[in-house]
């Protein structure tokens, strides 16, 4: 019997949250514009058609750039919107990953639906049918310095939806022209600026900056589960994470880590009471078998991932309303009947935040590593043998090899979280002067995230090792128990040498795609 795949479909407005724009990346939901949306898009173009009719206006009939002194003829307009789209197709690199793209084409698609960039409404639904046929254009990694926005690789989104350049469609890469045919589509007619204002503005960075936001915030979930794991491992008195304790420092993000472990470890028996242990009997013991605090990477992750969740909560802020904006140039005002001229495709809140994003990861990455190093290292830990290996010692390797991967990959995340936004090249015979840089800067972050991923995946096989080592999963907190037992499922215990190179990208896939939120 055929199964027959559903896509679910959601109408959407002028303004887009987190969550939905998570279901449209990852669920695959396809979205319909709502017709107040589509009329203020039109009411937007109308307006400038008939403002624009004489007057001089930026990109509609001058040049671009410092290229902006020279009027251009009226029997020419039209070729100056295909040139910019042509001529600014100039991007290196490898091309962006599809997610990423439909992520940029969803942040263009709402700039326009603030209804504040003068373009037909044809380009609205053209791009909405690139976002629901999972058509994405190729756009390579590299061209753009962050102001005017992303112009080259807006300028290759815009080849495509003109009909031109290379598409990915159906894990291909295919000529755009075939791909459109094929779904009955007709490439975007210019009529007044649209390809000035495909290519002005600030979506890919943005759209990147989104799926970094939602990868990292699953990292910072599986940060809490396995510092929690790790404290259970270390059987760890528990009232590091107590309310009172975190209470007392006035921080939300570390009050909300604390909480979110103490709702993991709440029916632990692998952690101890310090009332009972060590308050509630008498003790003549001159030194102390069980550590009466554990090492900093187990007990202050609280006061460690709490700055990461705060950062986190400022860069969705920022995001979002950067996708709920109109960020190109100029700003077509149908309200006050103007054309206003200005900056709005500068990029520096987005660089600005994803150099916070990746310096938080990379922080919460030097954690999983330090508590990596923790499981790894029996004469810290005390309970383990070296490198969790459950074989012969000398013979067998276990996980040794698996920590210069964690321990290079945590390294080259500390050289990348130097800041972009900081290194701005006057450029464009200087008229773009200061520069964001803001696309780099997503993009260095993108890789902090992978890599942190991978540091991830390596700490978890070791954690469920450690727990067969001392048999203790029956004493794991629900929570925990679960998700050894997922682990586990695709991740079996071993005590022979084996290349483990397949199994950590396969935890990886795992913890990205795992549904559960702190």
């Amino acid at each position: 019997m055929q199964t027959i795949s559903m896509k679910y479909t959601m109408i959407v407005g002028k303004y887009i949250n987190l969550e939905i724009l998570r279901r449209v990346l990852f669920n695959d939901e396809e979205i319909i514009i709502s017709d107040k949306c589509i009329q203020e898009v039109d009411k937007s173009f109308h307006f400038l058609r008939e403002f624009s009719s004489d007057k001089i206006i930026y990109g509609i009939n001058t040049g671009f750039g410092p290229m902006a002194q020279y009027r251009i003829e009226d029997k020419s307009l039209r070729e100056l919107q295909y040139n910019i789209i042509r001529s600014h197709s100039t991007g290196a690199g490898q091309p962006l990953p599809s997610l990423y793209v439909k992520a940029a084409m969803i942040a263009r698609l709402f700039t326009f639906l603030q209804g504040k960039s003068g373009i037909h409404t044809e380009l609205v639904e053209l791009l909405v049918q690139f976002i629901n046929l999972d058509i994405f254009p190729y756009i390579p990694e590299h061209g753009s310095v962050g102001a005017s926005g992303d112009l080259v690789q807006l300028a290759h989104m815009a080849l495509a939806l003109i009909g031109e350049g290379e598409v990915f469609y159906e894990g291909k890469l295919q000529p755009t022209a075939q791909v459109l045919e094929k779904n009955h589509l007709k490439p975007f007619s210019i009529h007044i600026r649209e390809g000035l204002s495909v290519t002005n503005g600030t979506s890919v960075m943005t759209g990147i900056g989104i799926v970094n936001l939602l990868y990292a915030r699953q990292l910072l979930n599986w940060s809490v589960c396995a510092s929690v794991m790790m404290n259970e491992i270390a059987a760890s008195y528990d009232d590091f994470i107590s309310q009172p304790l975190n209470d007392a420092k006035l921080h939300k993000g570390q009050q909300k880590i604390a909480e979110a472990m103490r709702k993991q470890m709440a029916d632990s028996k692998c952690t101890l009471k310090r009332e009972i242990e060590l308050y509630g009997q008498k003790h003549e013991e001159k030194i102390f078998e069980h550590k009466v605090q554990p090492y900093y990477s187990l007990r202050c992750t609280p006061q460690i991932l709490g700055p990461v969740y705060d950062t986190l909560a400022n860069v969705e802020e920022v995001l979002i309303n950067e996708i709920n904006s109109a960020c190109d140039n100029p700003i077509v005002d149908p309200e006050t009947q103007n054309v206003y001229h200005g900056g709005n495709f500068h990029g520096d809140y987005i660089s600005f935040e994803m150099d916070k994003l990746k310096i938080a990861i990379t922080k919460l990455t030097m954690l999983s590593e330090r508590q990596l190093n923790y499981l790894f290292h029996d004469r810290i830990n005390g309970i383990l043998p070296p490198f969790v290996n459950l074989g012969v010692l000398g013979l067998n390797y276990g996980l040794q090899a698996s920590q210069f991967t964690a321990t290079s990959t945590t390294a080259e995340c500390q050289t990348l979280s130097n800041p972009m936004y900081v290194h701005s090249i006057p450029n464009n015979n200087d008229n773009q002067d200061i520069v964001s840089m803001g696309t780099n800067s997503a993009l260095m972050a993108k890789t902090v995230i992978e890599n942190s991923y991978q540091v991830m995946s390596i700490l978890f096989m070791g954690i469920v090792q450690a727990v067969d080592y001392l048999k203790i999963q029956e004493k794991l907190s629900t929570e925990s128990r679960c998700v050894y037992n997922e682990i586990r499922a695709f991740f079996p215990v071993f005590t022979q040498d084996t290349p483990k190179y397949k199994e950590i990208e396969a935890m990886g896939k795992y913890l990205k795609n795992k549904k559960f939120n702190l």
